[in-house]
């Protein structure tokens, strides 16, 4: 936890044997036949020897403490700036504590989900910009439980390295407090391994677990989806955090380009690759509270393709008409350079879609005009009709979309 922020190599319960630290196992089975009585006089003994000269140290093994200790200060005040009022620990216990203060909803559910962000960690370390990584897995998790109708509550992550490099690992954080503040949402914990001969020493990897509440009442399950009801996409900002193995296979291995070739277009290839994952929390809870949405569909990895059947009723198909909305230059470079078909196009990558809404007919104009009011912009795909709990692809005539060509 941030509260209790500490090296996974320190968490085995651990004695004291010549010096150095072992398992309590390996400890009771180094000596089997010594008494208690000579182990509690060796053991006073390497208590209070005197200083030995150039002793190994965990700094040796690749650990360093003192580096930690620097990270975690910044760390502490970054996540202060998140809490919300229903925090009740401080950093430096154990585990984080928040109050489950749940007026005003009738039936309580708590939602809870982790994620991380995958190989676009590459292209930060790559980038040298870090922040945004943080921001991106805050906002994917966010997500994840916002298509169960959930507000988010708190957050907490889990940060490892080679070695840790202090100003990376506050930048990483920053990030995630960035996505926290706008989310509602708090930092209340996280873990920081430091993982020497695991990881390369400029190495690391993030993963996110969040806590949200629903009232039963507007939770979505997929239960309320009917024939008829129509397929609204709201737009991504690129791969947001899926797809990255693929997308540097074609750039790096493939083409030859690094992350600063600037494709007409595209762009700075690093830059276009680091778009920020979006929330979609703001522009749809309201909706989801005044029970306008019949189910919502995260586009993450597995595409269209495999995201929307997570909601839909058996007996159900989802059936989307290709060339209903633009398809960012992104993913047309990536399908028409990359030699990729067009159903790996669709399983792999979003395609400029980022959130799928199943809403019923009677509920669209509400739908829309709140959408007008607020500035977000929305795609009508497709429509929910007889079938088998799958997603199919209507094609427009050739020349439509030169994608799906």
């Amino acid at each position: 936890m941030l509260a209790g922020r500490c090296h996974s190599e320190r968490s085995e319960e651990a004695v004291w044997v010549g010096g150095t630290t072992m398992s309590a196992n390996m400890a009771a089975s180094s000596r089997p036949h010594r008494s208690l009585a000579t182990l509690g006089m060796t053991s006073r003994s390497l208590l209070n020897s005197p200083a030995v000269p150039d002793k190994t140290s965990y700094r040796d093994a690749g650990v360093n403490i003192d580096a930690q200790d620097e990270a975690l200060r910044e760390v502490r005040h970054i996540a202060r700036g998140t809490f919300t009022p229903d925090v009740v620990s401080d950093i430096g216990l154990f585990g984080g504590l928040f109050r489950a203060n749940f007026s005003g909803l009738e039936s309580p559910i708590l939602v809870s989900s982790t994620d991380g962000v995958g190989t676009k960690l590459r292209v930060a370390q790559a980038m040298k910009v870090h922040d945004t990584v943080g921001y991106d897995l805050v906002c994917h998790c966010v997500n994840d439980i916002l298509v169960q109708g959930a507000r988010p509550l708190f957050f907490l992550d889990y940060y490892a390295t080679g070695r840790l490099r202090p100003k990376v690992m506050t930048d990483v954080v920053r990030g995630m407090a960035r996505g926290c503040t706008e989310n509602g949402c708090a930092l209340i914990g996280g873990e920081t391994a430091e993982m020497p001969g695991f990881y390369g020493d400029d190495d690391y990897d993030i993963a996110g677990f969040i806590v949200g509440v629903v009232d039963e009442k507007n939770l979505l399950d997929g239960k309320a989806v009917r024939e008829g009801d129509i397929l609204i996409g709201l737009p991504s900002a690129g791969l947001h955090t899926n797809g990255y193995s693929l997308a540097r296979r074609i750039f790096f291995d493939q083409l030859g380009y690094d992350h600063q070739s600037v494709v007409p277009g595209i762009g700075k290839i690093g830059e276009a690759l680091l778009q920020p994952h979006i929330s979609y929390l703001k522009p749809l809870i309201s909706l989801i509270e005044e029970r306008a949405i019949h189910a919502l569909a995260h586009i993450t990895g597995g595409g269209l393709t495999d995201n929307i059947p997570r909601v839909l009723p058996d007996g159900l198909d989802a059936k989307i008409k290709l060339g209903s909305w633009p398809v960012p230059p992104l993913f047309r470079f990536l399908f028409e350079k990359g030699n990729i078909e067009r159903e790996e196009m669709l399983r792999v990558f979003n395609m400029g879609i980022g959130m799928v809404m199943m809403v019923g007919a009677d509920s669209i104009d509400r739908v829309t005009k709140h959408f007008a009011q607020i500035g977000q912009r929305y795609f009508f795909i497709g429509n929910i009709v007889k079938g088998s709990g799958h997603v199919t692809y209507d094609a427009p005539p050739a020349g439509f979309a030169s994608w799906i060509e």
